[in-house]
């Protein structure tokens, strides 16, 4: 027998619009036992929704919860610079007494981008931004002065104010879906979240074959060798949609047509296979994450609060044990 890492579950609040439904939606999380509330990052209502602002809406959950951790899925590196990225992420740590997870990604919405006024630049410029962000936040969470010349960022002797409560920083997520940011992730942060939409175009597409067990494979396999003696330490993350049901060939068939999947060349097999997918009973769905937790190593998953309660009996099942089962 060994041990594995336990799961854990998030939940992205991208329907609250008022305080009332933030709190409200966090007390419910964390009285279901849920890990973490998170928010997205953007200024635009498409795709998402309108959104709260991240730093703010998180600092009140926090302050009106007292186990569930906060988090960002994901801010957009872009939109600040790192210097007070790096004061606004400490201070909520702080202020939440540790329970600030830190979720960046190198910014995808081109319409987002045009709509604030900003330069939407080639992936490959984005993420190397974001690689000298990591740089900065890391050497600013320190206790000590910090300096750092970089292509897009010049820091001087700036000493990092207040300290992060989490030591040597709060946990760092790194979301993306191409092998550079993946592989960036691996080497940098702690938690690895996976892309399961393409968004290469400067917009979210669904395309299934994004969604596919395969791929996953393929991606995991990127963070790997990039990770190299790291990856034992990585949490492997993904959001997940849980459709509950005791049909779930039928379920997974409706849920192709709704999205458009026609003429892509995907089967019922196929759909039901998707790590980002959570279709069947709460017990199946149980053993679903059970096998796909053997298979990809995935044990942080992220559902909308769309489905917050739907999830609930799986996340009653599995959340923060340290379950051992068989090599």
């Amino acid at each position: 027998m060994s041990e594995r890492r336990p799961f854990r579950f998030g939940v992205l609040a991208e329907s609250a619009r008022t305080r009332h439904e933030l709190l409200e939606t966090a007390r419910q999380a964390e009285a279901l036992g849920y890990d973490t509330l998170l928010l997205r990052d953007h200024f635009i209502e498409e795709p998402f929704g309108h959104q709260l602002a991240p730093i703010a809406a998180l600092t009140a959950v926090a302050c009106a919860t007292s186990t569930l951790r906060v988090g960002s899925l994901v801010l957009a590196n872009d939109y600040r610079h790192p210097a007070l990225l790096a004061k606004e992420a400490a201070t909520l740590d702080l202020l939440s007494e540790g329970r600030f997870e830190l979720g960046l990604g190198a910014g995808f919405s081109q319409a987002e981008y045009a709509a604030a006024g900003l330069r939407f630049e080639r992936g490959g410029l984005r993420i190397e931004r974001l690689a000298e962000t990591v740089a900065v936040l890391k050497g600013l969470f320190s206790d000590e002065p910090y300096s750092f010349s970089g292509r897009h960022y010049q820091i001087e002797g700036l000493r990092g104010f207040p300290v992060p409560r989490q030591r040597p920083h709060p946990p760092l997520l790194l979301a993306g879906g191409g092998r550079r940011i993946l592989s960036l992730a691996a080497r940098e942060a702690n938690i690895v979240g996976l892309l399961s939409v393409s968004t290469a175009s400067g917009a979210v597409v669904q395309d299934p074959t994004e969604r596919l067990a395969a791929t996953m494979e393929r991606k995991i396999g990127w963070i790997r060798q990039a990770a190299g003696e790291r990856f034992a330490a990585l949490e492997l993350s993904s959001t997940i949609h849980p459709v509950v049901t005791n049909w779930p060939r039928a379920a997974a068939d409706d849920l192709a047509r709704g999205i458009g999947w026609q003429g892509w060349g995907v089967t019922t097999g196929d759909v039901l296979a998707m790590p980002s997918l959570a279709i069947g009973s709460s017990e199946g769905i149980t053993e679903q994450l059970c096998e796909r937790r053997e298979r990809f190593g995935l044990t942080y998953y992220v559902v909308s609060d769309r489905h917050l309660t739907e999830l609930a009996p799986v996340v009653a099942r599995l959340s923060g044990a340290n379950q051992r089962v068989p090599a």
